[in-house]
C-alpha cells in the first residue's frame, strides 16, 4: 500500500471551464396576444423581467425576491396547481451567480410555465414549501448539492449526503471522483484516520475494475481468496452456474440445443 501523503483542498480552487460542447439554446418565440399565456404575464404584472415561449410553454424571468410571490400568483390565480420540480444550476464560473428554476403544471389547460431567477452566491431564496408541500424535498437537495440556503424551509437539512459531509457534490467545481474529504470518509468513519496507511483510499470510480480484488470477480475461472499467494501463477478454479426453479444453468450448451 502507497503511503497517504495529504493533498490540497481541492474544491477551494475553482478550475471549471466549459470544455465541452454546449448545446445552443432553443428557439424563443414571442407570447401571442390573448392566449392563455398573455393572461399569465398580465397576472404577474411587474415582476416579470422577460418572458417567452420555449418549446410550447412559458418561461418566465424574475427577480429571486418575487420568487414566492410569483408562484403564489400562478397557483391562485392562474391554475398552476403543481410545482413537478425545483433546482438549480451553476453558473458561477460564468456569472458568479445559480439559476434557480421552478417547473409548474397547469392540468386544466394542459400547459406548463417554467419560473427562472438568478442569485447571488452567499444569498438565500425563500421557501416555497408553503405553497406546494413536493417543495420539501426539492429544496433540501437543493440545499444539499449546491449549498443554497432556504430561508423558512421547515427542516432545512442535507437530504442525499451524511450531515458531516463537506462539499456540495453538484456545483461544477466539485471532483467527478470526490475530492480528499470523499477519498477518506468512510475509512476514517470505521477504521480512523491513524488506519489509513493500511487501509488506502476509498475507490470512488464505480467503473473501475479491479483484478485485484477480494475474489478477483474479474477474472473468471482464477478466483483466489483475499491476499493469496499468487506470485507463481493463478489457480484454475471451476466455474459455478446457477440453478433457479425453471431453467438449470448447470446443463451443457449442447443439450441446452437439444431442448431448443
Amino acid at each position: 500500500m502507497r503511503k497517504y501523503t495529504p493533498k490540497d483542498n481541492v474544491q477551494k480552487k475553482s478550475y471549471y471551464t466549459d470544455r465541452f460542447w454546449v448545446a445552443p439554446r432553443v428557439p424563443q418565440m414571442s407570447i401571442e396576444e390573448g392566449s392563455h399565456f398573455a393572461d399569465v404575464i398580465n397576472a404577474l404584472g411587474d415582476r416579470v423581467l422577460d418572458a417567452s415561449v420555449q418549446i410550447g410553454q412559458l418561461v418566465v424571468s424574475i427577480n429571486h425576491q418575487d420568487n414566492y410571490s410569483v408562484l403564489e400568483t400562478l397557483k391562485d390565480v392562474c391554475g398552476y396547481k403543481i410545482c413537478t420540480e425545483l433546482s438549480a444550476v451553476d453558473y458561477l464560473a460564468q456569472e458568479g451567480k445559480f439559476e434557480i428554476f421552478y417547473q409548474m403544471l397547469n392540468l386544466d389547460e394542459a400547459l406548463r410555465v417554467r419560473v427562472v431567477c438568478m442569485i447571488e452566491d452567499g444569498l438565500a431564496i425563500e421557501s416555497t414549501v408553503p405553497l406546494f408541500k413536493s417543495a420539501n424535498f426539492a429544496e433540501r437537495e437543493m440545499y444539499d448539492m449546491f449549498g443554497i440556503y432556504v430561508n423558512n424551509h421547515p427542516f432545512l437539512k442535507r437530504i442525499l449526503m451524511p450531515d458531516d459531509w463537506e462539499g456540495h457534490p453538484l456545483l461544477k467545481t466539485y471532483p467527478l471522483e470526490g475530492d480528499e474529504f470523499a477519498s477518506w470518509y468512510e475509512v476514517d468513519k470505521i477504521f480512523g484516520k491513524e488506519n489509513r496507511d493500511i487501509i488506502g483510499p476509498e475507490n470512488r470510480d464505480p467503473s473501475r475494475v479491479d483484478r485485484y480484488d477480494t475474489k478477483r470477480f474479474s477474472r473468471v475461472g482464477h478466483e483466489v481468496d483475499f491476499g493469496a499467494d499468487i506470485s507463481q501463477g493463478e489457480p484454475e478454479t471451476e466455474i459455478e452456474y446457477s440453478k433457479t426453479l425453471l431453467v438449470d444453468y448447470t446443463t451443457g450448451s449442447e443439450k441446452l440445443d437439444q431442448r431448443r
